[in-house]
């Protein structure tokens, strides 16, 4: 099986990729390389796939059979051991210009197989104005053997100036039987909870398989599915953000001190932090302290993203509740994402119009517009709530 069978409802973004990594061949030959470019733009809802396409792709890069999915060079790739490839994951709030710098040297550099050398950027919608200068000077004059591959929900998270010198891979969100196949075929999860996860996910295949194999994750959904129907007043609607807030800071603090103490101990040790022998002393050597303090900055940061987006993965089940009621109201036949709780759908639908559901979605999307403006989590969930209990005012 090919690397881009992998990609779950993706045919069409497979069968392009699949001609181009066929161009970069022949490009290595001498060829015209049709269909290759040396910047590449992954766009698509969350969910959709756009790191592992990008993945896929830089492996149909490395293999001398275009992604065979069996070759040295793809076992590479797919394990995060390829010398060639530099994946760029933003922990952090942004991705700042001194990293974009840094990175633009790296990528500069000659493959060591021969080859390409590609970097996937995971989250280049997070690069600031100056940061996006500088990649730019990197994409217009790339060296002969450089690829970027630039992973963004959407073309319009990019400035023009880098999108225009990109060829766009866009995404769809996968068909709800696609998902639901690909984890019983891959994660033996029965066909029941399968379905189940992939509608309510809404075609995330990676979300999907999350909720289906950790039980705490259902529980934190029924938790957030039941904040509608507990908004009876003010009081339960500050009440229902505090906990919101509460919950997404424990679940961030929890992977975030799992990862900060090996992390602060292995830097340390690397300062020579507890060394013995002639010379050395058991504290940290010149400069242990400074790189102690940019480490802490990163993971407050990572700290304060982790808590973001867990709130923000919240107000998208909430978001997707409402666009259920709103379906019931207009009478469409469509798939309901929360079909587990019809039954609330139902009420909602029956003791509101559709004026109030669009307006409660509005308020959703508000309040995560606030939080990715840098806004005090609890007054923006706060503010949230309260209009889904009187989304009149």
């Amino acid at each position: 099986m090919g690397v881009f069978d992998d990609l779950v409802g993706q045919e069409r973004a497979a069968v392009a990729l699949r001609r181009a990594a066929e161009g970069a061949a022949e490009m290595l030959a001498g060829g015209s390389g049709a269909g290759m470019t040396h910047a590449w733009l992954f766009t698509g809802p969350p969910g959709s796939g756009r790191e592992e396409a990008a993945r896929a792709f830089a492996a149909a890069l490395f293999c001398p059979d275009q992604g065979c999915g069996h070759c040295d060079m793809c076992h590479q790739v797919a394990i995060g051991s390829h010398p060639d490839l530099e994946v760029v994951r933003t922990e952090g709030l942004s991705y700042g210009i001194k990293e974009t710098r840094q990175l633009i040297l790296r990528a500069a550099g000659a493959p060591t197989l021969g080859r390409w050398r590609v970097v996937l950027f995971e989250g280049a919608d997070r690069m600031p104005e100056r940061a996006s200068n500088a990649l730019l000077k990197a994409i217009e004059e790339p060296p002969p053997k450089t690829v970027w591959l630039l992973c963004t929900p959407s073309p319009a998270d990019l400035v023009i100036t880098i999108r225009s010198r990109c060829r766009v891979v866009t995404l769809v969100t996968p068909p709800t039987a696609a998902v639901a196949h690909a984890l019983v075929t891959r994660d033996n999860i029965p066909p029941d909870m399968a379905e189940f996860v992939a509608r309510a996910t809404q075609g995330h295949l990676a979300r999907a398989r999350r909720l289906a194999l950790d039980p705490e994750m259902r529980a934190r959904r029924e938790a957030v599915l039941s904040i509608p129907r507990s908004l009876i007043g003010v009081g339960e609607c500050v009440i229902a953000a505090e906990r919101l807030v509460d919950t997404a800071k424990k679940e961030a603090d929890a992977v975030s001190s799992a990862l900060d103490e090996g992390e602060t101990a292995e830097l340390r040790k690397i300062y020579g932090e507890g060394s013995s022998g002639k010379g050395l002393n058991k504290g940290l050597i010149r400069g242990g302290a400074g790189a102690i303090k940019d480490l802490e900055k990163l993971q407050k940061s990572r700290a304060t993203r982790t808590q973001r987006d867990v709130i923000d993965a919240a107000l998208l089940d909430l978001v997707a509740f409402y666009r259920d009621v709103l379906a019931m109201q207009f009478g469409a036949h469509v798939e309901l994402a929360n079909e587990d709780r019809r039954a609330d759908l139902e009420g909602l639908a029956r003791s509101s119009g559709p004026e109030d559901t669009l307006r409660r979605i509005d308020a959703i999307m508000r309040c995560r517009e606030r939080l990715a403006a840098n806004v005090n989590p609890q007054m923006a969930v706060e503010a949230m709530t309260i209009s889904l209990h009187r989304p009149r005012l």
